[in-house]
């Protein structure tokens, strides 16, 4: 093999995948915005996607928290006023909700750095003000 295909392969970061538990709740978010947004279609305010979106969610099963409050730890310093959340799923995967004509990078960067700060692999920004609504999730991994 070729050095410079070698020094490559060597050099990338190795991905752990996605434990499975962590996968299913994923299908079940999916799932949730797709029947969301099938009964409300795009053109509604963020607040009401995430209220329905939050119902689907726990007719599910599953433990969902709105709007929560994330300390930052910084410097050794507790800062309670740093991230909120728009919706936090069995205390695990976050979800950013969104209801804009165009996705602004920065929310795709703000996600990353939420899914840092808080220790979490698993985060998708779902915006409902699409026509089809597999256009309007991305899936983030950390």
């Amino acid at each position: 093999m070729p050095q410079n295909l070698q020094n490559t392969k060597s050099h990338k970061k190795q991905f752990t995948p996605i434990p499975e538990e962590l996968e299913e709740i994923g299908k079940k978010i999916v799932h949730a915005a797709y029947l969301v947004h099938l009964a409300l279609g795009p053109g509604l305010l963020e607040k009401v996607y995430e209220i329905c979106f939050c119902h689907e969610l726990r007719k599910m099963g599953l433990k969902v928290i709105r709007q929560i409050d994330i300390p930052i730890l910084y410097d050794g310093i507790t800062f309670e006023e740093g991230l909120r959340l728009d919706v936090l799923v069995e205390d695990k995967v976050i979800c950013e909700i969104k209801a804009v004509d165009e996705i602004n990078p920065i929310w795709e960067a703000q996600i990353l750095s939420h899914l840092k700060l808080t220790n979490r692999r698993l985060g998708y920004l779902i915006n409902f003000n699409v026509v089809n609504i597999g256009h309007g999730i991305r899936r983030f991994v950390k």
